[in-house]
């Protein structure tokens, strides 16, 4: 009996007790021959320093080329633009072309330069077809045919005669749920069920074997992809989604997300005592602007807790489900002790839409802008000389002088010097065109991990976590008076936060793990199809995406794709080198400090237009160049990408490639005929650099600046 048939009977009848496989986590050179674990880890193995991130890439079985991208045809069926590759800014879902050169690319491209990869989910159709409504077979399919992309890619190919399933993949691949790989998409109950041991057996190689009664449980788990070192968790976050009716948060102890909060909050615990560092991904991330919110309030509250309390353990967290790109803050100081409870008799906000249109996407980035615009920012330090930059990183005792200076108080707000008041979610845009198809590679810092000596660890013993299931905070334990009264009434058991002499963490401070940088990559569908040759309509805001190219009529072939230019995948940006961004790493203070950039508004007189820029500074007479320089001197990346005073309410007509670095000037600066000024904006212009690159790469830059100042200026 073929496998496929095997887990489908496994899927129908309840069977989940398949023969055991484990994924095999990658090492060091030095680990190979440490422990009891040698034997069953890959020798020799050598860590590059990267990972792949993919996420949201939906195939669809159903695709046609040449189809209409109209709502009521889904590029299932009638006539119209659907590309061979793809049918890009539209709301249709992945061909299986666009799947199968996806994984050719990574194949060819990176695929022995990466340690792991995060999976985070979505790996089946959305339910948009009325006339072919989905079922359980084919989500499950679509979930299985994507572990054989990733067998054909990532499986060992020396597996002849060898009959042993725990070693079929050359590194750890995390899986999550995605809303849409179950029905109905968003509803998930408590296990187990159909879908955890359904998933259990499909997902088998990528789970531990001592975590697969968790994950049968809720679809939780982790993975130590660096042994004794670095674990990856999997959160299954439909239980914390918003949209889920068959849950009801995480503050009642009877609630499957509760019992999720406090699985992560013991194995966190753990990994702390096992001196081991850990990145938390899922799929539906923690989204939360001032009116919207994609995560029940409780559960946000928590996991906001959960992140402020263990910041000397995660590295970072990733997720996907929006499919476009941005980031979010989560701010420890809006934890709420009567909204951790679930006391609050209402909700402020409302929940954010699965398919949300361009007109609620841009309400969404721009409430963030709003959010960020209140961080404490380095304005009015430099001017007393003084340098707020993250310090040098030697954790040396500072001693405090008698009255906080001003570098202090700015450091109070932030949460210290490297702003731990913040933790970090980063969510990537999808496979899935709904704009252009993207992945992104970051890189990690690997130093010591090539010597001798491993980083501490200690033995599993589950006595130790049973221990943690029941341990309440101590009141005196590097706790400030404030903290312990807003927890006095807690209803749940309030992680143990770093000890006081405890360095901050990898996401806060440069060192083992923490992230470095990350290429985007994106494919341009419109180029790669080369089917469409009309001007683009610009993107309309209707809750269905039919395209830019919707009614226009394709240059047809009678032999589909062999007009199509060669795939490839395209680096959008690289934190490494990018300029708009000025990120010098990816710690969280570089992240608060482009938020606090992003976030200053220009005042500029009525008769202005806004600031029209890209990723590179305009033009600057001398004079302005030295002022940045001095301020860049001053306060390090904070001011290294700003727009001099001079210059906020210039106006630049014609921009090119948004990330080329190059920006025209129009003859005598004539102002945009077109631009529509947004009420309420006419002394509080919006467009800054980093601002314009933020919403411009949200969208892959499948927007046009006219449409981007129209909507965020």
């Amino acid at each position: 009996m073929r496998w496929k048939e095997v887990l489908l009977f496994a899927y129908f009848s309840g069977f989940s007790d398949a023969a055991p496989t484990e994924q095999k986590p990658l090492i060091a050179d030095s680990l190979v021959t440490q422990g009891n674990h040698a034997e069953t880890l890959l020798p020799g193995k050598k860590l590059h320093g990267k990972f792949l991130h993919i996420t949201d890439i939906h195939p669809d079985p159903f695709y046609k080329v040449y189809s209409s991208t109209e709502e009521e045809d889904a590029c299932h069926r009638g006539q119209g633009p659907a590309g061979v590759l793809g049918a890009e800014t539209t709301d249709c879902d992945s061909p299986i072309t666009l799947v199968n050169a996806t994984f050719k690319w990574i194949d060819e491209n990176i695929k022995d330069s990466i340690d792991f990869i995060i999976w985070s989910g979505d790996s089946a159709r959305h339910d948009s077809d009325e006339l072919i409504p989905r079922t359980d077979r084919e989500v499950m399919d679509a979930n299985m045919m994507l572990v054989d992309k990733f067998r054909e890619v990532f499986g060992k190919k020396d597996r002849i005669n060898d009959t042993d399933p725990t070693n079929d993949f050359i590194i750890p691949i995390i899986p999550t749920f995605g809303n849409n790989d179950i029905l109905p998409h968003n509803i998930m109950d408590p296990g187990p069920s159909k879908w955890t041991r359904s998933f259990l057996s499909i997902w088998r190689p990528f789970i531990p074997e001592e975590q697969r009664h968790g994950f049968e449980r809720g679809g939780w788990f982790y993975v130590e992809v660096i042994p004794h070192q670095l674990a990856v968790f999997n959160l299954n976050t439909l239980y914390f989604h918003a949209k889920n009716a068959a849950v009801n948060g995480c503050a009642d102890k009877s609630e499957i997300g509760y019992e999720e909060m406090d699985w992560l909050r013991i194995q966190l615990q753990f990994i702390r005592q096992r001196g081991m560092k850990a990145i938390i991904m899922g799929h539906v991330p923690p989204g939360r602007s001032e009116t919207k919110r994609s995560w029940d309030e409780t559960c946000w509250q928590k996991y906001t807790l959960w992140m402020l309390q263990y910041r000397d353990v995660v590295v970072g967290s990733m997720y996907g489900h929006m499919n476009f790109e941005h980031f979010l803050l989560q701010d420890s100081e809006e934890i709420d002790e009567h909204a951790i409870n679930g006391d609050l008799d209402t909700e402020v906000r409302a929940a954010l839409d699965d398919e949300l249109t361009i007109q609620s996407t841009d309400d969404y980035l721009n409430q963030l802008r709003s959010l960020w615009s209140r961080i404490p920012t380095v304005e009015g330090y430099e001017e007393q000389g003084l340098s707020i930059a993250a310090p040098d990183h030697t954790f040396e005792k500072r001693k405090k002088p008698p009255k906080k200076s001003k570098k202090e108080t700015f450091y109070d707000k932030i949460g210290g010097p490297w702003g731990e008041r913040y933790s970090l979610t980063l969510v990537s845009a999808s496979v899935v065109p709904n704009y252009f198809p993207t992945i992104r590679v970051f890189e990690y810092n690997t130093t010591g991990l090539d010597s001798n000596h491993a980083l501490p660890t200690r033995d599993r013993d589950s006595s130790s976590q049973t221990d943690l299931a029941n341990e309440e905070i101590q009141p005196d334990l590097h706790m400030d008076e404030e903290f312990q009264r807003k927890f006095k009434n807690h209803k749940f058991t309030v992680p143990r936060p770093p000890s006081k002499s405890s360095p901050p963490g990898p996401a806060y401070s440069p060192q083992t793990f923490t992230w470095l940088s990350y290429k985007q990559y994106y494919a341009n569908l419109t180029d790669i199809n080369n089917d469409i040759f009309e001007s683009p309509d610009p993107i309309e805001a209707q809750r269905w995406h039919n395209g830019k190219y919707a009614g226009e009529e394709p240059h047809r072939h009678s032999d589909p794709g062999s007009h199509a230019k060669k795939f490839t995948f395209e680096v959008e940006y690289d934190t490494k080198t990018d300029k708009a961004f000025g990120l010098k790493d990816l710690t969280v203070r570089s992240w608060v400090d482009l938020a606090g950039r992003i976030g200053r508004y220009r005042s500029c007189s009525d008769d202005d237009d806004p600031v029209d820029v890209a990723e590179g500074l305009v033009d600057q007479d001398a004079d302005a160049d030295a002022d940045d320089a001095k301020a860049e001197d001053a306060v390090g990346s904070s001011f290294d990408n700003d727009i001099d005073n001079d210059h906020r309410c210039s106006f630049f007509d014609q921009i090119q490639d948004p990330n080329s670095m190059k920006i025209k000037k129009s003859k005598g600066d004539k102002k945009h005929k077109g631009h529509k000024k947004h009420k309420g904006h006419k002394t509080r212009k919006a467009i800054n650099k980093s601002w314009f690159a933020f919403v411009s790469r949200a969208f892959v830059s499948t927007r046009d600046k006219d449409d981007l100042l129209d909507n965020f200026g």
